[in-house]
């Protein structure tokens, strides 16, 4: 008996704060005051594919085969991609034969060399420093584009595959109601373990009886059937069964892709994360993140490049095609990098043995689908890849061309937290405007 007493007590703490969670997604605080949209929306959403810790640009989306063993070392060599003129790391065959679809960067700039400081101006557009902790471009995007404006998913608008960031707060001062879920578990996995939704272990069955017990033990809320704390419980409980028991689990469950497609994006956490990441985009979901950590290279580099660029290619490219073939790469934003990139010139000595360190001033990002056009490069880096050579593009850059996509103004404005209005980035001092990426929007 105390085992069964155990076993419902933890039953009902768990679906208690699934309940306040959906509370929290779907109802919220007072729908917040926001901008019009300055064009209309060519982009519906977002796949954000975050390397965590920083990739090398000169072995990626940027090499420089001539600059010597000092900068390039065994990676000497490149592939011609499908455009004429890119070029780029011989370990990414595939999408090689796609760079129609994409366009690489090769000017980012911001300077920042410490994870935190760089992740959070690379997910903001802000310093940090500034009076205010801003919101990442999934939550704003959540705020402008979520439940106060049509949104009807009952997953959050907001998604992280499969582990939180953890190098800054993603929703800033905008509070719960925007924050993402994040699924924690592994999509390679026989079963999809997202927090909250699909549990280890307990099958469809099981959580309909636990549901039915759960409901004999609820002899209070018999009692007060017309209390509105208990009716608001009551609402919050069957929008929570709705999603562990309804279509939005089945979301999750990979087993319904074929065997062929899901060795597409390759049998990995990362490879079935894009494939995740697809499925959410599909079903309306408008900001998914893949946090895909193990870029953080200081040691041994090459050896961890070996290893994560034929996974980096597989999934990439599976995933531009897939969205193509779908109809959604037009509609769909993706957008690929680091907080920052890695220093150009090779750490031999020890105990670095070949590793690369953080490296701010001069690296890559890859950008396509939902506007931007495939097929070009902007900007250019020196022989080495340490400087900035031509088309400087700073973080205000890329994500106010990302908002401008979404529709979303870039300097419209935040509800502030102290009841005044924030612009969404900061003015660019350039006196140029936000969402310079003109030449391939």
């Amino acid at each position: 008996m105390k085992t069964l007493k155990s076993l419902c007590l933890c039953a009902f703490v768990s679906l208690c704060l699934l309940i306040l969670t959906c509370h929290s997604w779907a109802a919220g605080a007072e729908p917040a005051k926001t901008a019009s949209a300055p064009v209309p929306a060519r982009a519906k959403a977002v796949i954000q594919i975050w390397l965590w810790g920083g990739p090398s640009h000169l072995d990626t989306f940027d090499p420089k085969p001539d600059a010597g063993q000092d900068y390039c070392g065994p990676f000497n060599k490149t592939i011609q991609t499908n455009v004429p003129g890119i070029e780029i790391n011989e370990f990414l065959p595939n999408l090689a034969k796609m760079a129609d679809k994409y366009s690489i960067i090769r000017s980012m700039t911001h300077g920042i060399n410490g994870h935190e400081t760089a992740a959070y101006i690379m997910q903001t557009g802000h310093n940090q420093g500034e009076s205010l902790v801003y919101p990442s471009v999934g939550a704003v995007v959540a705020l402008l584009k979520g439940y106060d404006h049509g949104y009807k998913g009952q997953i959050p608008p907001y998604v992280i595959l499969t582990t939180a960031q953890g190098r800054f707060s993603e929703i800033g001062f905008l509070g719960s109601k925007y924050k993402p879920l994040v699924t924690g578990g592994d999509p390679n996995q026989k079963r999809f373990a997202v927090e909250g939704i699909t549990a280890e272990g307990i099958s469809e069955q099981r959580q309909r009886d636990r549901r039915a017990l759960l409901g004999t033990l609820d002899t209070l809320g018999k009692a007060l059937p017309a209390d509105p704390d208990f009716q608001l419980f009551d609402r919050g409980r069957e929008k929570a069964y709705s999603v562990i028991l309804g279509d939005t689990a089945k979301l999750f469950d990979l087993s319904n892709e074929s065997d062929e497609m899901r060795n597409k994006y390759g049998r990995n956490k990362f490879g079935q994360s894009c494939l995740m990441a697809r499925r959410l985009v599909e079903n309306g979901v408008l900001y998914v993140t893949i946090n895909y950590s193990g870029w953080d290279s200081h040691s041994r580099h090459f050896e961890a490049m070996r290893r994560k660029l034929p996974e980096l290619d597989t999934a990439v490219a599976a995933l531009l095609q897939d969205l193509s073939d779908k109809g959604l790469l037009d509609t769909t934003i993706v957008w690929l990098g680091g907080e920052f990139g890695r220093t150009p010139k090779v750490l031999w000595e020890e105990p670095w043995n070949g590793g690369r360190s953080h490296y701010g001033k001069c690296f890559s990002v890859l950008v396509a689908g939902g506007g931007f056009k495939g097929g070009h490069v902007v900007g250019a880096s020196d022989a080495k890849g340490e400087e900035v050579k031509e088309r400087s593009v700073s973080p205000q850059d890329l994500l106010g061309s990302i908002y401008e996509l979404l529709g979303i103004d870039p300097a419209g404005p935040l509800p502030g937290p102290h009841g005044a209005d924030v612009m969404i980035l900061p003015p660019d001092k350039k006196g140029q405007g936000m969402g310079r990426l003109k030449e391939i929007m």
